[in-house]
């Protein structure tokens, strides 16, 4: 999307009633002068906060090159009310956030780096992340809610996932029972869960699994094809299967596939039919 299409976006939401404390509105482009405008429109409308990538034209950058860049955007926009949390996703942009850079971040703007959403898709990188700021009060998302009950289990606060938008519900119903979890982990003298609590956490992140792992099949053109596809089956119509260049929508063969997995493990979305 354009920077200005986000942002008549954002104004759109905002005149329909949606609270703009619940949002992150993603806000990182390879331009610095449109990341700072697009992130002081989102903190003038009151967002929560603005989920930021790296700028990703240029591969082999510095980590001074990057603190830099998010160095200038914090001071140009310039508004306490700033929370950027910044977006590590290296199987897209390439371009990635290091422990070392973000130790720099925080000690230089503790108040306005809030958390990352880690989409590297590697535990081991989201568990580093966790050990060395989630104590903090440092903010860590996981990218897939594969990795939801791990995260929250080591002091993470959930998920941003693409998967969300058609799976949102059972996702919810995992997240709101870690929350006493997350809680146990940052204060080690409260009880642990029982192992019924734990057996039933388990299952259900099971269930988030199956789910996922039909729509991230590589069987499909993409995830986003994939999602937009469910949304037309379940609300019967054909127009969101649409997708915008390079990405493309799935075949007939594809779309059939894909309802024919969704039949199998029980999913469904009874609230979106028209």
């Amino acid at each position: 999307m354009a920077a200005e299409e986000r942002s008549t976006l954002l104004d759109a939401v905002v005149a329909a009633g949606i609270d703009p404390s619940r949002m992150m509105p993603g806000t990182g482009c390879c331009s610095i002068t449109e990341t700072v405008e697009l992130t002081t429109h989102a903190v003038r409308h009151g967002c929560a906060g603005v989920l930021m990538l790296p700028p990703f034209y240029y591969k082999d950058v510095s980590e001074e090159g990057l603190y830099r860049y998010f160095s200038e955007v914090v001071q140009r926009v310039g508004d306490t009310r700033l929370k950027i949390y910044l977006y590590h996703i290296p199987p897209v942009a390439i371009v990635g956030i290091t422990p070392k850079l973000l130790e720099r971040l925080l000690k230089a703007y503790p108040n306005a780096i809030a958390g990352m959403k880690d989409s590297s898709g590697d535990w081991n990188n989201t568990k580093t992340f966790l050990n060395a700021f989630a104590q903090n009060g440092f903010d860590v998302f996981v990218g897939s809610e594969s990795f939801l009950l791990a995260n929250m289990r080591n002091g993470g606060v959930g998920t941003i996932s693409a998967t969300a938008n058609v799976n949102p519900a059972a996702i919810h119903k995992l997240y709101a029972k870690l929350g006493p979890l997350r809680q146990r982990t940052l204060h080690e003298d409260l009880d642990p869960p029982s192992r019924e609590d734990t057996a039933r956490q388990e299952a259900l992140q099971a269930q988030l699994n199956v789910v996922r792992e039909v729509f991230s099949s590589r069987k499909f053109p993409s995830m986003i094809a994939a999602l937009k596809q469910a949304i037309a089956i379940y609300r019967n119509d054909p127009a969101w299967t649409r997708a915008r260049p390079p990405l493309v929508e799935l075949t007939k063969e594809q779309a059939k596939l894909l309802a024919a997995e969704l039949k199998t493990i029980g999913f469904a979305m009874p609230d979106i039919a028209r």
